[in-house]
């Protein structure tokens, strides 16, 4: 059983920054492929970034590209995503989750574990 727990949320002005982090529970976080989804009220959930085993290889879904960075630490167990630019649009629910098989993808179904989120807000 994995747990994550994520962190960093809150109320922030467009165009300003925030940095999510996400820690997991258990020994093989190092294995694990890692995502960050997004979601609002009766919405599905949005693919936004998500990182390999290592860190040496990211994707980003095109509204964030270039804004976001998705990274991880494995010896602290955590992956982070730094929130450049933010834009009211960005107002979501933000969830990590973890694929144990450690291949990176951008549809959520194939994702094992899942955090409870964090609320991020944008104002105009």
């Amino acid at each position: 059983q994995v747990q994550l727990v994520e962190s960093g949320g809150g109320l922030v002005q467009a165009g300003g920054s925030l940095r999510l982090s996400c820690a997991a529970s258990g020994r093989s976080f190092s294995n694990y492929a890692m995502g960050w989804f997004r979601q609002l009220p009766g919405k599905a959930r949005e693919f936004v970034a998500t990182i390999n085993w290592s860190g040496g290889s990211t994707t980003y879904a095109d509204s964030v590209k270039g804004r976001f960075t998705i990274s991880r630490d494995n010896a602290k167990n955590t992956v982070y995503l730094q929130m450049n630019s933010l834009k009211p649009e960005d107002t979501a629910v933000y969830c990590c989750a973890a694929e144990t098989t450690g291949r990176t993808t951008t549809y959520a179904g194939l994702y094992d574990y899942w955090g409870q989120g964090t609320q991020v807000t944008v104002s105009s």
